[in-house]
C-alpha cells in the first residue's frame, strides 16, 4: 500500500472536524440571516421575557389581583334594578258573610245596616236647615242563600313592578377576614411566580453550561482526531520507509478510526444542547444561534470562601416562603371560621313602582310608588356544629403544615450541604486535574517527538494521548460540576437574579 491510495480518504477525513464544527452552527439549524451569538446574560434576559412558565405565572398573579379587587366590592353597596310582570291566570276569591246553613245567615248585611243607620242619622241632622235635599239611607235587601255563597274576585289581570334595591354590610367580621385571605392569595401567587423564575434561571444556566461542556468535549476529541491523523500520516511514511511495522500501521489506523465517532458524538451533543437552550429560553427551534464564552471563563470564580452549610440562610427559599404564606392563610381561615359566631348587621333600601290593570293601555295606568329603608341583624344560633368542626379542621391542617415545614427545612439543609460538598469536591478535582493536565501535555509532547525520531513506539504515543484526553476532560468536568452545583445552591437558597435596577445578576451572593 502506498500513501497515494489513502490520499483521497485522508483529505476527506482531514476536512471532517471543520465540517463537524460548522454543522452545529449552520447545517442542523436555520440558515436565515446571521448566527445570533448569546451570552449567559442575553439568554437569561430572553428567558425572563419569553419563557412560557414565566408568562403563565405572571398571568396568574394578575388574575388573583383581579380576584382581590373583586373581593373588596362586597364592602360597597350592592345596587340592583329589577322589573317584573305577572299575568293572573285565576284571581283570588273573597267571601263575605257565612253560608245559609250557619246561624245568622246574611249577618254581614245586618251588621252593615246597624253601622250605617246611626251615621246617616247624624248626616240628617247636618242637612236640616239647608237647601240640599236629604236622601234617606235604605238598607239593601238580604241576599238569597245562593248569592251569599258566591265569592268576590279580587285583583286585576296584569301586575307590573319596577324598582331599585340596595344592600350594604355594616358589620361582618367574616367578610373582612375573607378579604384578607384574598390578599394572601396574591402574595402566594407572586411567590409561585418567583419560584418559576428561579427554576427557569437554573434551567437556562444548566442548559448554557451544558453547551459549553459539549463544546469543550468537542475540542478535546477534535484534538484527539487531529493527533491521530498526524500519527497515521507519520506512520504511513515510516511504513513506506520500512521504519515501522505493519502492526504499527494497523494500530495507527485503528486509533484514527476510533477518533471519528467521538467527534460526531460531541458535535451531536452541541446540536442537542443548543436545541435544549432554545427551548428553555422560549426561542424558535429553527433560530440559528451560538453561545459565547468557555468553561475557563468561570474557573476564576471557583476560588472564594464558601460558608459552612449550617450558616446558609433559608429565608429566601421559595418553598419555605410558600409554606409560611400558607400558614398565614390557615391562620386567617381559623379566624374566619371563628368569626362565623359573630352577628352580622346590614342595611337595605328599596324603591319601586307598581301598577295593576286588566288591559294593556299603559298611558292610563296608575303607578303607585313603594319604598322602604331598614337594618337587618342576623344572629347565628345553631348550625349543627358545622362552625366548630370547620375550626377543628383548619387547626389540624395548620398542624400538618407545621410538620411539613419542619421536614422541608430538614431536606433543604441536606440539599445545601450536598451542593456545598459538591462545590468543594469540584474545586479539589479542578486543582488536581490542572496539575495532571500539565504533566499529560508534557508527556504527550515527549512521546510524540520521541516517536518521530524513532525512540518510542506508537503505543507510548497512544497512552500519552489517552492520558492527555482524560486530563483535559477532567478539567472541563470539574468546572462544569462546580458551576452546576453553585446554580443548584443558588436556587435552593432563593438567590435573587435581579439587582435593584432590574439587571440580571448572575453572581448572586449567598454569603
Amino acid at each position: 500500500m502506498t500513501f497515494k491510495k489513502y490520499l483521497p480518504v485522508l483529505i476527506a477525513l482531514l476536512l471532517l472536524p471543520a465540517a463537524a464544527k460548522a454543522q452545529y452552527r449552520t447545517d442542523s439549524l436555520s440558515t436565515r440571516g446571521d448566527t445570533l451569538v448569546l451570552t449567559l446574560d442575553d439568554a437569561l434576559r430572553i428567558a425572563l421575557s419569553e419563557n412560557v412558565s414565566v408568562k403563565v405565572a405572571d398571568k396568574e398573579i394578575q388574575r388573583l389581583k383581579y380576584a382581590k379587587a373583586g373581593s373588596y366590592s362586597a364592602l360597597f353597596p350592592q345596587i340592583n334594578f329589577s322589573g317584573s310582570y305577572q299575568r293572573t291566570i285565576k284571581k283570588q276569591v273573597m267571601y263575605m258573610g257565612g253560608s245559609d246553613d250557619e246561624e245568622g245567615g246574611g249577618g254581614m248585611s245586618s251588621m252593615f245596616s246597624g253601622i250605617m243607620e246611626p251615621i246617616m242619622y247624624y248626616i240628617q241632622q247636618l242637612y236640616e236647615g239647608t237647601s240640599v235635599p236629604y236622601v234617606p239611607y235604605v238598607a239593601p235587601e238580604t241576599e238569597t242563600s245562593s248569592s251569599s255563597s258566591d265569592g268576590i274576585e279580587v285583583g286585576r289581570w296584569n301586575t307590573w313592578s319596577a324598582g331599585i334595591s340596595a344592600s350594604m354590610p355594616i358589620v361582618n367580621a367574616q367578610l373582612w377576614e375573607s378579604i384578607k385571605v384574598s390578599g394572601q392569595q396574591v402574595e402566594l401567587a407572586v411567590e409561585k411566580a418567583r419560584e418559576s423564575r428561579l427554576g427557569m434561571v437554573s434551567s437556562v444556566k444548566n442548559a448554557f453550561y451544558g453547551v459549553l461542556l459539549a463544546k469543550e468535549v468537542f475540542e478535546v476529541y477534535k484534538s484527539v482526531y487531529e493527533n491521530a491523523l498526524e500519527n497515521l500520516q507519520l506512520t504511513e511514511k515510516k511504513y513506506e520507509a520500512q521504519k515501522a511495522s505493519e502492526l504499527d500501521l494497523a494500530r495507527a489506523k485503528t486509533t484514527f478510526a476510533n477518533a471519528i465517532p467521538n467527534v460526531y458524538n460531541a458535535e451531536s451533543s452541541i446540536i442537542l444542547g443548543l436545541w435544549q437552550l432554545k427551548a428553555v429560553i422560549g426561542m424558535d427551534l429553527d433560530e440559528n444561534i451560538d453561545i459565547a464564552g468557555s468553561l475557563d471563563d468561570f474557573a476564576d470564580h471557583m476560588f472564594y470562601d464558601i460558608h459552612q452549610a449550617d450558616s446558609v440562610s433559608l429565608e429566601g427559599n421559595t418553598t419555605m416562603r410558600q409554606l409560611e404564606l400558607q400558614a398565614e392563610q390557615l391562620a386567617s381561615a381559623i379566624r374566619m371560621n371563628a368569626f362565623a359566631f359573630i352577628p352580622t348587621l346590614s342595611a337595605t333600601f328599596s324603591y319601586s313602582y307598581n301598577a295593576m290593570a286588566n288591559d294593556f293601555k299603559f298611558k292610563q295606568y296608575q303607578w303607585t310608588p313603594y319604598s322602604f329603608v331598614g337594618i337587618s341583624l342576623n344572629i347565628p344560633i345553631f348550625t349543627g356544629g358545622k362552625r366548630i368542626f370547620d375550626i377543628k379542621q383548619s387547626k389540624l391542617q395548620a398542624a400538618e403544615l407545621d410538620l411539613q415545614k419542619q421536614n422541608t427545612e430538614r431536606q433543604l439543609r441536606i440539599s445545601v450541604r450536598q451542593s456545598v460538598q459538591a462545590m468543594e469536591t469540584a474545586m479539589q478535582t479542578y486543582t488536581a486535574a490542572k496539575d495532571a493536565l500539565e504533566s499529560a501535555e508534557k508527556a504527550y509532547d515527549i512521546a510524540a517527538k520521541s516517536y518521530d525520531v524513532g525512540r518510542s513506539t506508537l503505543t507510548d504515543v497512544d497512552n500519552a494521548q489517552l492520558g492527555l484526553t482524560q486530563a483535559r476532560l477532567s478539567v472541563s468536568q470539574a468546572i462544569y460540576s462546580f458551576i452546576t452545583a453553585k446554580t443548584g445552591l443558588e436556587q435552593t437558597i432563593g438567590c435573587d437574579f435581579l439587582d435593584d435596577r432590574g439587571k440580571v445578576d448572575l453572581n448572586g451572593s449567598y454569603k
